[in-house]
């Protein structure tokens, strides 16, 4: 079984007085069912698992009232073998976005405070018009994720001692073993082929064969896809699909700004009115994340974001690497500078950044500079660059950091040990995303 962060949290929030219902939220085939179950088994003597999209008749039990005292009869009908015991029975309402009464109950039960419910949804941004009345201020919201890099090192079977070394040689910025960081370069090349995607870990674990990780990833995309099929308006099926299929061409260029005009099928003219819902579908599904250009290096970052300029990331960079040609993958295991990886890492550390919690922007002026990442971690600005290549020059990250813009921190991800150089300028290797903050 695969060792997930959320667990811990999920107990947390079990040993929370007074808690709310909790809603955990991320794309399909991230695991949220599996470890929402295995908590549910580990920690409540009664549990009621109800899946909206294979039970579709237990729709019923929320057309009525939504007390919880009318909730509960209904569902003691359905589940007589449950004991309703106030403090030890969970509620877990899987694929909640299929019944938006449901949602709606969540206020109910959290203002009752007798029983624990989790509820669970992958697609519930595309469904906002049909829930009449949102539980705001009654639901805690987790978003989950595909694995990060230390998952997947927990996965591999990676001792302890060797990741807190690892990671406290990165916070106190000291140089790692070379025999150590060289092993830790080849899992992360490991993790940027297979990604984070449960289904394509455990193949990968299984079998030790990337070929199997990489048959579990196109099954996985082939599931996005239908999902288009399913859920997405009838004008916006195709849309979809294409702009799906150009985030590859986006990452390659040498600017990765994304332009509608990059989307196969476009035309003149065509921008964010034909296209602009399409790509908010993708974002509304889990599967996309956005990194917004902003005005200036300066806080609030969130007031200085440009709406009209920014880049799109896969959230699984695995995925991303299952949409690009063998060579490509083969290439980037083997550690090949000569390729241009660039998008490749510049994803692997957005998704790194993201699963920390922490909001995307990077600061560009056409023609001048341009910075990979502008950050706020802890209050201080700092801008953040990765170098997958041989090109080590950061002239943009000079620029920055200078009197004019006032960045105070700046990093550099590449292939190097850890220092801080004569211009206070901290180098990490890649996999040091993971860690970082």
């Amino acid at each position: 079984m695969l060792r997930r962060k959320i667990s811990d949290d999920l107990l947390a929030w079990k040993n929370t007085p007074k808690k709310k219902c909790l809603l955990v939220t991320g794309a399909r085939q991230i695991g949220k069912t599996f470890i929402i179950e295995d908590f549910a088994r580990k920690n409540y003597t009664n549990y009621i698992y109800i899946n909206f999209e294979l039970m579709p008749a237990m729709k019923s039990v929320f057309d009525g009232d939504l007390d919880v005292d009318s909730i509960v009869r209904n569902l003691s009908i359905r589940f007589p073998k449950v004991n309703f015991v106030p403090g030890n029975l969970l509620i877990f309402l899987d694929e909640i976005q299929s019944c938006p009464n449901a949602r709606v109950s969540l206020k109910s039960f959290s203002m009752d405070g007798r029983f624990d419910v989790i509820a669970s949804g992958s697609l519930l941004g595309l469904n906002y018009k049909e829930v009449s009345s949102y539980p705001v201020g009654y639901e805690t919201v987790a978003e989950m994720h595909s694995l990060d890099f230390e998952e997947f090192l927990w996965a591999l079977g990676v001792g302890e001692q060797i990741i807190s070394y690892v990671s406290d040689a990165i916070k106190k910025k000291i140089p790692i073993d070379t025999s150590v960081l060289e092993k830790m370069e080849e899992y992360y090349r490991w993790y940027g082929v297979v990604g984070g995607m449960p289904d394509a870990v455990n193949k990968f674990i299984e079998t030790n064969s990337f070929g199997e990780s990489f048959s579990a990833q196109r099954d996985i995309i082939n599931g996005y896809m239908n999902d288009v099929t399913k859920y997405a308006p009838t004008a916006d099926k195709n849309k979809i699909r294409s702009t799906f299929r150009s985030i590859p061409i986006q990452l390659a260029k040498g600017n990765k700004r994304f332009f509608y005009s990059d989307i196969e099928g476009s035309g003149p003219g065509d921008g964010s009115r034909t296209y602009g819902s399409s790509l908010s579908w993708l974002y509304d599904a889990g599967i996309v994340n956005y990194c917004y250009n902003i005005q200036e290096p300066a806080m609030p970052l969130a007031s200085n974001i440009i709406q009209s300029s920014f880049k799109v990331y896969m959230k699984d960079t695995g995925l991303l690497m299952s949409m690009l040609e063998q060579g490509a993958r083969v290439a980037f295991l083997d550690g090949d500078n000569k390729i241009n990886r660039g998008g490749i890492v510049e994803n692997l550390t957005a998704d790194a950044l993201v699963k920390k919690g922490i909001e995307l922007t990077y600061f560009e002026r056409k023609g001048k500079l341009e910075v990979d990442f502008i950050l706020n971690p802890g209050g201080i600005v700092t801008a953040l660059e990765v170098k997958s290549g041989n090109n080590r020059q950061s002239k943009s990250l000079e620029t920055v950091m200078s009197e004019k813009y006032g960045v105070k921190r700046g990093i550099k991800l590449e292939n190097t040990n850890i220092y801080v150089d004569e211009d206070n300028v901290e180098h990490y290797p890649l996999f040091a995303a993971a860690f970082l903050f």
